[in-house]
């Protein structure tokens, strides 16, 4: 009865402890239970917590940051008008000589016209017209300056017309940086170019493959997208405008992989491609232990922006700054669960987290009570086990002593 209530006393301890967190279990990451309960540290670092639904998977498809969605306007740029610096070419022709450019005594003659010496826009916006003064070019375009420079002339010349041509571009420019084979300044094409163009004209990126990024800045709005992106979702590949800048570095996307994965596979791991899934990352980290892992419990961190958090339901009144820590939880117990992992995308630097069954938990408790348990009992033994040989030496000794020499008492 004693050792009964001795070994219930020695459970209901157990019980306790193991009701209490944990804390002295060795383990890779916090519970699943800690993690779906939420921040309970007023001083620590608030997170939002949401369950992969189809709905989900569906919101964060559309967040996906991709040049078609931070420049709505797609088409091609407006037609280039002349800005400060541009070299242009003016030629004036007359219907007959003897007008104000063609002297009646020219003789025989290409043409009847005359070409003004190449001139730079200058600083106050205007070109110079000998016998019309100064034009205003800047902010007009080819056929505008033309019937500017046509209106300064009618009368004076005879019936004059007018050809505007650009020599040399300097205000409608566009910047190509980074890992180009030939990083460089390129006049905006009249026609439209779009952002793979206008990356072939600068020789193409110089390592091409997942790893590349493009950056395209304009008016002070700035989009980041993989460079597949653009090879494969023909949508991004949208039109650049004149004074846009284009710029493509390298750095390898990566994901960090902890708690009950294959073996030896928590850690960094490469995408190894310029888009991967929730499903792949997972296979890529070995996947789930099947001794360990609870399939229930897979846990994704990442930053959102506010307005993304406020879309998946998350009360962001007591956060602060732009980004919002969120913790993803997908249920592969669910059958379905597999096929949302397919439709969720990772993203650079995410961190995937699976924690570990509940059986894991009390297997190591046990194993700790058990550990606890040989602690306490080999003293005992120990003492036991010499008490035992001191009387075989010494109260059995006249024995072995007395068969030894011959006789006995």
């Amino acid at each position: 009865m004693q050792i009964l209530r001795t070994l219930l006393g020695v459970l209901s301890l157990g019980l306790l402890i193991f009701s209490g967190g944990c804390e002295l279990m060795p383990a890779s990451g916090p519970a699943s239970r800690d993690v779906r309960a939420g921040q309970t540290n007023p001083e620590g670092l608030q997170y939002g917590f949401v369950g992969v639904t189809p709905r989900v998977a569906d919101i964060l498809a559309r967040a996906v940051p991709r040049l078609a969605t931070e420049f709505v306007d797609r088409r091609p740029a407006k037609e280039i008008r002349f800005g400060t610096g541009d070299i242009i070419s003016v030629t004036i022709f007359e219907a007959t000589s003897g007008g104000l450019f063609i002297p009646a005594e020219a003789g025989v003659r290409p043409g009847n016209f005359v070409t003004i010496p190449n001139q730079a826009v200058d600083v106050n916006g205007n070109i110079s017209i000998p016998y019309a003064g100064a034009i205003r070019a800047k902010g007009r375009t080819q056929p505008q300056l033309q019937e500017s420079i046509v209106a300064a002339l009618r009368n004076r010349a005879i019936e004059p017309q007018v050809v505007v041509s650009l020599v040399q571009a300097q205000s409608s420019l566009i910047s190509v940086l980074g890992d180009v084979r030939t990083p460089t300044r390129l006049p905006a094409n009249p026609a439209g170019e779009r952002v793979l163009d206008i990356i072939a004209r600068a020789g193409g990126p110089a390592s091409p493959g997942h790893d590349e990024w493009v950056l395209l800045e304009r008016n002070g709005r700035r989009a980041l997208v993989p460079f597949g992106a653009l090879v494969y979702e023909p949508v991004n590949n949208i039109y650049v405008n004149a004074n846009d800048t284009i710029y493509l570095y390298r750095e390898p996307q990566t994901f960090l992989a902890f708690g009950a994965l294959g073996a030896a596979a928590n850690g960094q791991i490469s995408f190894d491609a310029w888009r991967l899934s929730l499903a792949e990352a997972v296979g890529k980290a070995g996947g789930l232990n099947d001794s360990l892992a609870d399939p229930a419990s897979v846990f994704l961190y990442r930053g959102e922006t506010r307005h993304v958090a406020e879309q998946l339901g998350i009360d962001i009144s007591g956060f602060k700054g732009p980004i919002i820590p969120v913790i993803y939880n997908l249920n592969l117990r669910d059958p379905a669960g597999y096929y949302l992992a397919t439709k969720f995308e990772m993203r650079n630097k995410d961190v995937i987290y699976v924690s570990n069954a509940v059986s894991v938990e009390v297997t190591k408790f046990l194993q700790y009570l058990r550990v606890i348990n040989g602690t306490v009992n080999d003293p005992i033994q120990t003492a036991i086990s010499a008490y035992t040989l001191k009387n075989i030496i010494h109260g059995g000794g006249n024995v072995i002593v007395g068969a030894s020499g011959g006789g006995a008492r």
